[in-house]
Protein backbone atom coordinates (compact mmCIF):
# COMPACT_ATOMS: atom_id res chain seq x y z
CA UNK A 1 0.00 0.00 0.00
CA UNK A 2 1.32 3.24 -1.15
CA UNK A 3 2.25 5.53 2.04
CA UNK A 4 1.04 9.09 2.41
CA UNK A 5 2.77 11.94 0.98
CA UNK A 6 4.67 13.90 3.50
CA UNK A 7 2.96 16.86 2.92
CA UNK A 8 2.36 20.45 2.73
CA UNK A 9 2.97 21.53 5.89
CA UNK A 10 6.42 21.44 7.99
CA UNK A 11 7.21 22.60 11.63
CA UNK A 12 10.63 23.83 12.14
CA UNK A 13 12.13 22.56 15.29
CA UNK A 14 15.10 24.02 16.84
CA UNK A 15 18.06 21.78 17.39
CA UNK A 16 20.83 21.39 19.97
CA UNK A 17 20.02 24.59 22.14
CA UNK A 18 23.36 25.32 24.17
CA UNK A 19 20.18 26.64 26.72
CA UNK A 20 19.52 22.83 27.41
CA UNK A 21 23.15 21.80 26.72
CA UNK A 22 24.46 20.20 30.03
CA UNK A 23 28.01 21.78 30.73
CA UNK A 24 29.66 18.86 29.92
CA UNK A 25 28.52 18.67 26.32
CA UNK A 26 29.28 22.32 25.13
CA UNK A 27 33.10 21.02 23.58
CA UNK A 28 30.08 18.90 21.76
CA UNK A 29 28.61 21.38 19.92
CA UNK A 30 30.83 21.99 17.33
CA UNK A 31 29.28 18.96 15.31
CA UNK A 32 25.52 18.88 16.78
CA UNK A 33 24.48 22.34 14.30
CA UNK A 34 22.59 24.68 15.40
CA UNK A 35 20.28 25.00 12.39
CA UNK A 36 16.91 23.30 12.25
CA UNK A 37 15.40 20.24 10.89
CA UNK A 38 11.85 19.80 9.32
CA UNK A 39 9.41 17.49 10.98
CA UNK A 40 6.05 17.11 8.61
CA UNK A 41 2.78 16.60 9.38
CA UNK A 42 -0.19 15.52 8.01
CA UNK A 43 -2.21 18.28 9.60
CA UNK A 44 -1.69 21.02 12.08
CA UNK A 45 -3.52 18.94 15.06
CA UNK A 46 -0.84 16.45 15.63
CA UNK A 47 1.69 19.35 16.50
CA UNK A 48 0.44 19.52 20.24
CA UNK A 49 0.55 16.04 20.62
CA UNK A 50 4.28 15.52 19.71
CA UNK A 51 5.74 18.92 20.99
CA UNK A 52 7.25 20.10 22.80
CA UNK A 53 9.77 17.42 24.24
CA UNK A 54 7.99 14.24 23.05
CA UNK A 55 10.12 14.30 19.55
CA UNK A 56 13.42 15.77 19.81
CA UNK A 57 16.12 15.21 17.07
CA UNK A 58 20.10 16.22 17.14
CA UNK A 59 21.42 16.27 13.78
CA UNK A 60 25.25 15.89 13.36
CA UNK A 61 25.38 14.72 16.83
CA UNK A 62 28.09 11.91 15.88
CA UNK A 63 31.37 13.82 13.81
CA UNK A 64 32.27 11.17 10.78
CA UNK A 65 35.20 10.08 13.07
CA UNK A 66 33.02 8.89 15.88
CA UNK A 67 30.50 6.95 13.87
CA UNK A 68 33.83 5.22 12.13
CA UNK A 69 34.58 4.00 16.15
CA UNK A 70 30.86 2.71 16.76
CA UNK A 71 30.74 0.82 13.27
CA UNK A 72 34.44 -0.21 13.49
CA UNK A 73 33.51 -1.84 17.17
CA UNK A 74 29.85 -3.19 16.05
CA UNK A 75 30.83 -4.88 12.56
CA UNK A 76 32.04 -8.25 13.71
CA UNK A 77 29.38 -8.58 16.36
CA UNK A 78 26.96 -8.26 13.92
CA UNK A 79 28.84 -10.08 11.06
CA UNK A 80 28.32 -13.08 13.56
CA UNK A 81 24.20 -13.32 12.48
CA UNK A 82 21.92 -13.53 9.48
CA UNK A 83 19.70 -11.29 8.69
CA UNK A 84 16.44 -12.30 9.35
CA UNK A 85 13.29 -11.65 7.49
CA UNK A 86 10.35 -11.93 10.78
CA UNK A 87 10.90 -10.18 14.30
CA UNK A 88 9.69 -12.31 17.46
CA UNK A 89 6.72 -9.38 17.11
CA UNK A 90 6.43 -9.74 13.01
CA UNK A 91 7.88 -5.91 13.44
CA UNK A 92 10.99 -6.09 11.88
CA UNK A 93 11.76 -7.12 8.23
CA UNK A 94 15.30 -7.70 6.83
CA UNK A 95 17.27 -7.19 9.94
CA UNK A 96 20.06 -8.53 12.42
CA UNK A 97 20.29 -7.15 16.12
CA UNK A 98 22.50 -7.66 19.40
CA UNK A 99 22.44 -6.40 22.98
CA UNK A 100 25.77 -4.50 23.91
CA UNK A 101 26.89 -3.82 27.68
CA UNK A 102 30.63 -3.41 27.07
CA UNK A 103 32.66 -0.86 24.38
CA UNK A 104 35.55 0.45 23.89
CA UNK A 105 36.54 3.62 26.14
CA UNK A 106 35.74 6.17 23.36
CA UNK A 107 32.55 4.70 21.96
CA UNK A 108 31.55 4.65 26.31
CA UNK A 109 32.63 8.42 25.99
CA UNK A 110 29.96 8.94 22.58
CA UNK A 111 26.94 6.42 24.27
CA UNK A 112 27.33 8.27 27.93
CA UNK A 113 26.94 12.02 25.72
CA UNK A 114 23.36 10.13 24.48
CA UNK A 115 22.77 9.20 28.05
CA UNK A 116 23.14 12.62 29.31
CA UNK A 117 21.31 14.54 26.55
CA UNK A 118 18.29 11.88 26.80
CA UNK A 119 18.00 11.13 30.42
CA UNK A 120 18.01 12.82 33.60
CA UNK A 121 20.71 11.61 35.87
CA UNK A 122 18.27 10.76 38.51
CA UNK A 123 16.43 8.36 35.66
CA UNK A 124 17.49 4.52 36.11
CA UNK A 125 18.92 2.87 32.89
CA UNK A 126 19.23 -0.68 30.90
CA UNK A 127 22.86 -1.02 30.90
CA UNK A 128 22.66 -3.09 27.63
CA UNK A 129 22.35 -1.31 24.41
CA UNK A 130 19.98 -2.12 21.25
CA UNK A 131 21.78 -2.41 17.98
CA UNK A 132 19.79 -2.77 15.12
CA UNK A 133 21.36 -3.58 11.74
CA UNK A 134 18.59 -2.73 8.87
CA UNK A 135 19.04 -4.19 5.73
CA UNK A 136 19.17 -1.67 2.09
CA UNK A 137 15.32 -3.37 1.63
CA UNK A 138 14.60 -3.89 5.31
CA UNK A 139 12.06 -1.64 7.42
CA UNK A 140 10.29 -1.30 10.67
CA UNK A 141 6.66 -1.35 10.69
CA UNK A 142 4.42 0.66 12.65
CA UNK A 143 4.84 -0.25 16.80
CA UNK A 144 4.63 0.79 19.96
CA UNK A 145 7.98 -0.86 22.30
CA UNK A 146 6.62 -2.67 24.89
CA UNK A 147 6.29 -1.45 28.40
CA UNK A 148 7.51 -4.45 29.56
CA UNK A 149 11.00 -3.66 28.05
CA UNK A 150 11.72 -0.13 28.30
CA UNK A 151 10.85 2.91 30.04
CA UNK A 152 9.30 6.62 28.82
CA UNK A 153 12.60 7.44 26.35
CA UNK A 154 14.72 6.17 23.45
CA UNK A 155 16.99 7.59 22.19
CA UNK A 156 18.67 6.36 18.94
CA UNK A 157 21.77 7.35 16.82
CA UNK A 158 21.50 6.75 13.49
CA UNK A 159 24.72 5.15 11.25
CA UNK A 160 25.35 4.70 7.39
CA UNK A 161 22.25 5.95 6.00
CA UNK A 162 19.30 9.08 5.95
CA UNK A 163 15.68 7.58 6.83
CA UNK A 164 12.09 8.38 7.73
CA UNK A 165 10.86 7.97 10.68
CA UNK A 166 7.03 8.04 10.93
CA UNK A 167 4.89 8.78 14.17
CA UNK A 168 1.06 8.07 13.75
CA UNK A 169 -1.49 8.21 16.70
CA UNK A 170 -3.05 5.45 17.67
CA UNK A 171 -6.12 6.84 18.22
CA UNK A 172 -6.59 8.92 14.93
CA UNK A 173 -4.46 7.01 11.80
CA UNK A 174 -5.09 10.62 9.78
CA UNK A 175 -2.48 12.19 12.47
CA UNK A 176 0.87 11.04 11.80
CA UNK A 177 4.09 12.83 11.42
CA UNK A 178 7.15 12.29 8.89
CA UNK A 179 10.99 12.85 10.63
CA UNK A 180 13.60 13.05 8.60
CA UNK A 181 16.75 11.07 10.48
CA UNK A 182 19.81 12.05 9.26
CA UNK A 183 22.98 10.14 9.28
CA UNK A 184 24.79 10.72 12.07
CA UNK A 185 21.63 11.91 14.47
CA UNK A 186 20.24 11.69 17.11
CA UNK A 187 17.00 11.33 17.56
CA UNK A 188 14.61 11.18 21.12
CA UNK A 189 10.51 10.17 21.81
CA UNK A 190 9.25 10.30 24.84
CA UNK A 191 6.01 10.70 26.29
CA UNK A 192 2.98 11.05 24.41
CA UNK A 193 5.41 10.21 21.22
CA UNK A 194 6.49 6.84 23.43
CA UNK A 195 2.86 5.73 24.43
CA UNK A 196 0.79 7.25 21.91
CA UNK A 197 2.17 7.04 18.57
CA UNK A 198 3.15 3.87 16.48
CA UNK A 199 6.69 5.01 15.18
CA UNK A 200 8.19 3.03 11.88
CA UNK A 201 11.04 3.28 9.33
CA UNK A 202 9.99 3.53 6.22
CA UNK A 203 11.19 0.90 3.35
CA UNK A 204 13.10 2.53 0.49
CA UNK A 205 10.05 2.55 -2.11
CA UNK A 206 8.40 4.93 0.13
CA UNK A 207 11.08 6.97 1.58
CA UNK A 208 10.09 10.39 0.99
CA UNK A 209 10.36 13.50 2.80
CA UNK A 210 8.03 16.66 1.61
CA UNK A 211 8.45 15.29 -1.91
CA UNK A 212 12.30 14.33 -2.23
CA UNK A 213 13.67 11.00 -2.30
CA UNK A 214 15.48 9.97 0.60
CA UNK A 215 17.37 6.91 -0.24
CA UNK A 216 17.67 3.83 1.85
CA UNK A 217 21.05 2.41 2.52
CA UNK A 218 21.78 -0.03 5.03
CA UNK A 219 21.07 1.22 8.53
CA UNK A 220 22.81 0.67 11.95
CA UNK A 221 20.79 2.12 14.65
CA UNK A 222 22.43 2.60 18.37
CA UNK A 223 19.30 2.47 20.83
CA UNK A 224 19.56 3.81 24.51
CA UNK A 225 16.31 3.04 27.02
CA UNK A 226 15.73 3.70 30.49
CA UNK A 227 14.35 0.52 32.61
CA UNK A 228 10.25 -0.50 32.51
CA UNK A 229 8.64 0.96 35.71
CA UNK A 230 8.14 -2.66 36.69
CA UNK A 231 11.59 -2.62 37.16
CA UNK A 232 12.49 0.08 39.06
CA UNK A 233 13.18 -0.56 42.99
CA UNK A 234 11.49 0.94 45.74
CA UNK A 235 11.83 4.68 46.34
CA UNK A 236 12.86 5.22 42.50
CA UNK A 237 10.66 7.89 40.92
CA UNK A 238 9.69 7.29 37.37
CA UNK A 239 10.15 9.39 34.79
CA UNK A 240 7.06 11.00 33.99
Amino acid sequence: MAAPMAGTLAFRVRLCRTSVMRPGLRGHLKYCTNSSVPLAPSCPAILPLLLPGGVQLFRDFLSPEEEGSLLAELERPLSKGRYQDGHWDQAIHGFREIEKAHWTEQNTQILQRVRDVAFSSSVPQLSLVHVLDLKADGYIKPHIDSVKFCGSTIAGLSLLSSSIMRLMSEQNKDHWADLLLERRSLYILSGRARYEFTHEILPDEQSVFKGQRVPRERRIAVICRNLPEAELGDGVIPAP
